[in-house]
């Protein structure tokens, strides 16, 4: 846990990155100015950041483009996994293709140990992002069009994907981002019109004793995309392949999100490539509804109640085990019915929310991609293939 009675109050030590995590094999530090691969690449912003690595806007000095660089904790093995798969996929996946273009990797040593560095194509904020930005406050729909484009371009990558022997592992909004080929070539000023100026604070103890080396002596804001509005234009790119693994070889885990865990690694404690499936399925809904279809209420009891009846019945094999959850977490659930009756809550829903006609085919997609058995799932090609001739679903 971090100790931030060390420092100096400030509104980024609770907003931005974990200070804990600037340990040995632990976060790079970084400045707004620094360079890094002997000059090449200049910082100018903070694009975002996670468990395992820090995202920056930097300047390519030598191409005179914008890029973006991900600096990986230096005990990651995420790291080396998400390089390999990189270089694997970009020779197994036909282009054109939704992947995220990898254009450098090299290493930085830092006070903190060893950084993998790579090095990407500038990309626009995450789906997530303009998801939140669209449907809070005085809420508003996305576009119909983007909807479509994005469900599009998300199941051609996924068919891509599982055609080629691969799965992404963690098919989220969060590491959906779209294109943003109007900004790589823009000056400095131009993109800090588009993005936000970057906003930081120094670091500082308060007993005045000096930053220990590992850590940051800038503390940086995360960009807004504060004018961004090219969402209905751009297309999607697929980020974030740490999770990611060959069919026949799936991991002993995988990090996810606790309101995204998939039902057969509760129940089976057994997942498979499928698992982009279900994922994908709560994107869309969540690109048409505007927030994720389940809620994380303190324990997996109530992510499972919320499950039931969502599209379907759960399977009568599971049922000893949902019994055992219920026992565990203490809590009898007597409100939930044994069996379905009348619509499914996602037909409920979708019935309140969406009067587009052409958002309606989406209904089936989800329900065929987001059933409890990995087995029951439509597969990506088949989703593509209702999103084409929504006349043939029965």
């Amino acid at each position: 846990m971090d100790n931030l009675d060390l420092f100096k109050p400030s509104n980024l030590l609770h907003t931005q990155e974990k200070m804990s995590l600037y340990r040995q094999g632990g976060f790079h530090p970084v400045r707004l100015g620094d360079t890094f691969k002997d000059g090449r690449y200049k910082i100018h912003h903070k694009l975002g950041w996670g468990g395992f690595s820090t995202v920056w806007l930097a300047r390519d000095q030598s191409r005179k483009r914008w890029v973006s660089l991900k600096v990986t904790t230096a005990d990651s093995t995420k790291s080396a996994r998400e390089l390999l798969m990189h270089q694997e996929l970009h020779k197994a996946l036909p282009k054109p293709h939704h992947l995220v273009q990898l254009l450098d990797s090299f290493v930085q040593q830092g006070p903190n140990g060893k950084h993998q560095c790579l090095v990407f194509e500038l990309l626009g904020p995450a789906v997530d992002t303009i998801v939140t930005d669209y449907y809070s406050g005085d809420p508003e729909p996305l576009e119909a069009t983007t909807i479509l484009r994005i469900t599009r371009q998300l199941l051609q990558t996924l068919a891509a994907l599982h055609r080629a022997g691969y799965a992404h592992g963690d098919i989220s909004g969060a590491n959906v981002a779209f294109t943003a080929r109007g900004l790589s070539r823009l000056s400095v000023e131009s993109m800090f019109e588009v993005i936000g100026a970057p906003k930081s604070e120094n670091l500082v103890r308060c007993d005045g004793k000096a930053l220990a080396p590992g850590m940051p002596k800038q503390l940086v804001k995360t960009t807004g995309w504060d004018n961004w509005i090219d969402e209905d234009e751009e297309d999607i790119r697929l980020i974030d392949l740490g999770e990611a693994f060959p069919h026949g070889a799936t991991p002993a885990r995988l990090a996810e999100p606790s309101e995204l865990k998939v039902p057969e690694k509760i129940f089976t404690e057994k997942f498979d490539y499928r698992i982009d499936l279900w994922r994908a399925g709560c994107m869309i809904y969540t690109l048409v509804i505007g927030k994720r279809p389940f809620q994380w209420l303190w324990d997996v009891d109530y992510l499972v109640a919320q499950m039931i009846h969502f599209v379907e019945d759960l399977p009568d094999e599971w049922r000893p085990r949902w019994a055992e959850i219920k026992k565990e977490a203490g809590r009898k659930h007597e409100d939930i019915p044994d069996r379905m009756t009348g619509r499914s809550k996602l037909e409920e829903r979708f019935g309140r929310h969406v009067k587009e006609e052409s958002l309606k085919p989406l209904l089936p997609i989800i329900r065929g991609l987001m059933r409890f058995r990995p087995q029951d799932r439509i597969s990506a090609k088949e989703a593509l293939r209702l999103l084409d001739h929504p006349s043939q679903h029965s």
